[in-house]
Formats: C-alpha cells, sequence, structure tokens
C-alpha cells in the first residue's frame, strides 16, 4: 500500500542536474562543512540572506483582524490521519482549545495511518452528522467516497495539510487547506543545509512517498539541494511515517555504514525521522550536536524542540505554527457557517535553532490568540 523506495540519485546525475539550472556554481569539495570554498558561491548568498530572515523571532502577528462572530452550538470532527503524527496531534490540540472558547464540541477520531483505518474514521464522522469535518493529514482522494458522503449532506470540509496548496480546493471539495507554503518550507528547509554547510555538502531525505503532500514536499527539497553544485544527494529514505519507529533506526544504521563521514546533513519532512534516528546515531557514536546536522521541513512538535534545544541529533526545525493552525481551522469554519469567504491566511515559514528558541517547546506567531477572540466577541 506504500511506493516502493526511490532508487538513490547518483551524484553523477545530481550534479549534471545542477549544471544545467544554476549559472555561477562552481564545483567545490561535497561534503565538507568548514571553511573549504563553497561549491555556489551565488546560490551560497541567497540561502545565508533567507535563513537569516527566518531566523527571525520578532515578527508580530500578520494574519486576519475581522470576520463573523462566533455561532453557537457546533460540532467539529477531526479525522486524523494518525495521532502518532505530532503534526497532526498537534493541530487537533489546537482546534480542541479553540474549540472551547467558542464553545464547540470537538471530537478526534484516528485513522491509525492505514487506508482502511482512514476511511473507516471519516466515514465514522459523517455518519455523526457533525457541523464541519477536519481532514488532518491526509489525501481525501483515498476517501472519495466518504467525501463524496460529507458533500451529498452538506457537512463542509477543511484540510490540514490535505493537498498541497494553501486555501480553497476544488477537487477533492475543501471549503479550504491550511498550511504553510510547501514551497517555501521545502526551499527555506534546503537553503538551511546550503548555508550552514557553505554550499559542501552529503546529505540524506526523510520522506514518506505515500502522502502526496510529503512526497511533493521532498521532491521540492532535492529541487532547491540540486541548485548548489558542492551538494551530493547520497540517498533518499522514503519511510512511511506510521512504520517510521521500526525501520528509521534499521535505514540509519545502513546508511552509516554505507557512507560514514561522507554522510553531513539531513532532510526529514517531519521531524519524527529523527526522533526515531537518535538510537541508530547514538549507537555509532555520533555526537548529538552533529554531524550529521538534521534539519525537520515540518512540523515542529515539542520532542523537535526538545532535540533542538539539547542539541540531541536534531539542529533546526522548519516549524508549524500548530496551535495557531488550530485555532484557524475554528475560525474558517466559523467563516463557512456564516457564508463568508476564507480568510486566505498562510503563516509565513520560521526556523527554530538552539539559538533562537530560547528554551520553548513551539513556534507559533504572537498575537493569535488575542486576535481570534476578538475577531470571535469571546
Amino acid at each position: 500500500m506504500y511506493s516502493h523506495r526511490k532508487t538513490t540519485l547518483t551524484a553523477a546525475a545530481l550534479l549534471a542536474l545542477a549544471a544545467t539550472v544554476v549559472v555561477g556554481c562552481e564545483r567545490g569539495p561535497s561534503t565538507g562543512t568548514g571553511p573549504s570554498k563553497a561549491g555556489c558561491p551565488a546560490i551560497l548568498a541567497k540561502a545565508k540572506g533567507a535563513v537569516q530572515q527566518a531566523e527571525n523571532t520578532k515578527a508580530s502577528w500578520n494574519g486576519p483582524t475581522s470576520g463573523p462572530t462566533a455561532v453557537s452550538g457546533k460540532t467539529i470532527v477531526y479525522v486524523a490521519q494518525t495521532m502518532t503524527n505530532p503534526g497532526v496531534a498537534g493541530v487537533a490540540q489546537g482546534v480542541k482549545e479553540a474549540g472551547k472558547v467558542t464553545g464547540w464540541n470537538v471530537r478526534v477520531i484516528d485513522g491509525e495511518g492505514t487506508p482502511a483505518g482512514i476511511q473507516a474514521a471519516l466515514s465514522q464522522a459523517v455518519t455523526v452528522k457533525p457541523s464541519g469535518i477536519v481532514i488532518g493529514g491526509f489525501d481525501p482522494n483515498l476517501t472519495s467516497q466518504q467525501v463524496a458522503r460529507a458533500q451529498a449532506a452538506h457537512i463542509p470540509l477543511i484540510g490540514w495539510h490535505a493537498v498541497r496548496s494553501p486555501g480553497p480546493s476544488k477537487n477533492p471539495s475543501l471549503y479550504t487547506n491550511i498550511t504553510t507554503k510547501v514551497e517555501d518550507v521545502a526551499k527555506i528547509s534546503a537553503d538551511w543545509v546550503i548555508a550552514r554547510s557553505n554550499g559542501n555538502a552529503g546529505v540524506v531525505v526523510f520522506t514518506d512517498d505515500s502522502i502526496p503532500f510529503a512526497k511533493n514536499k521532498s521532491e521540492l527539497i532535492k529541487q532547491e539541494l540540486a541548485t548548489c553544485s558542492g551538494l551530493k544527494l547520497l540517498a533518499y529514505e522514503n519511510i512511511p511515517i506510521p512504520d517510521a519507529s521500526h525501520r528509521t533506526p534499521q535505514e540509519v544504521s545502513s546508511l552509516l555504514s554505507r557512507f560514514q563521514n561522507s554522510w553531513t546533513y539531513s532532510v526529514a519532512i517531519n521531524d519524527l525521522y529523527f526522533a526515531d534516528a537518535a538510537p541508530a546515531l547514538r549507537a555509532a557514536a555520533k555526537p548529538g550536536s552533529g554531524p550529521p546536522f538534521n534539519i525537520g521541513a515540518g512540523d515542529g512538535d515539542p520532542s523537535a524542540f526538545q532535540r533542538i534545544n539539547s542539541k540531541q541529533f536534531q539542529a533546526a526545525t522548519v516549524p508549524e505554527p500548530l496551535s495557531q493552525q488550530g485555532w484557524q481551522i475554528i475560525d474558517e469554519f466559523n467563516r463557512s457557517f456564516a457564508g463568508q469567504a476564507d480568510s486566505g491566511y498562510v503563516a509565513p515559514v520560521h526556523i527554530a535553532t538552539a539559538d533562537n528558541s530560547n528554551g520553548a517547546t513551539s513556534w507559533n506567531p504572537s498575537g493569535y490568540r488575542e486576535a481570534y477572540r476578538k475577531i470571535w466577541r469571546t
């Protein structure tokens, strides 16, 4: 039921691709992280500028400040791809928190990470005839029959990481989809590798090709990495998230055996891969502070921040503002119930490191709770 592992992209193929898309990049050492000459000076300069902007922690709320007053008596069902996915679970918690503020009843049904489980969960959600249903982190096309039933019952659907882009979706039919822009997340995570490595790195990408959103993100990460000829994509590891806890340690041990010190950086579509990689890295006597230096291109759950802050096998994350997005889901449903258009808000990308997190275990734009309370008049 999951996609087969993709063939590892050879260094020669990657360098050939980079040569076709990058002008002015010079070939440099492939895996070094020290002061050696950058493999792509022009790209490196742009990456450093983008990373510096994304690491800023002083940005104020730039989301909606007006909208309909909260209606009462609504019931929302959050159908989760799997509650073992920290991002999915974090948003569910935000939906529950915001639902209490509006006085709504929020129920979570766990799809447990399998197509059959997700279909059963969404079928159960439709059966209880709620005011709205959240598609929490899975492809609605996997549940086309259940989605059709929800539409026939006039139950609005809101996605979180359900389709590639933020905003309304016609096919599948979603009132809106909540996510940062996957293109921005993928680019900034790859730019962090380019900037921190000074344009010279051996990189492993961890992904789950069974989730279209995740597959698209990892493909975009590879494209951005390929713009710097000093980077080598050593391996592309396709590990379904529900299988990550038992497969990732084995794969990491294999990667360490194959690439040894050439593996200096990793990018994963979800932070949980590094939680599962830590035992194998520790067993190989790799330092918690790296190399390999690891960045998660989502979702910035508390355990990821703990690893980052304690320098235990993760150096950075590009966190989704999980709590804010949960509140946004409630706000978008309220706009739907009022017959209004979605807010159109998309959170900007952010990079969290030990240097800028100040010991926090999450990241959200400041002022969002106050803004939504003011909109809802609660």
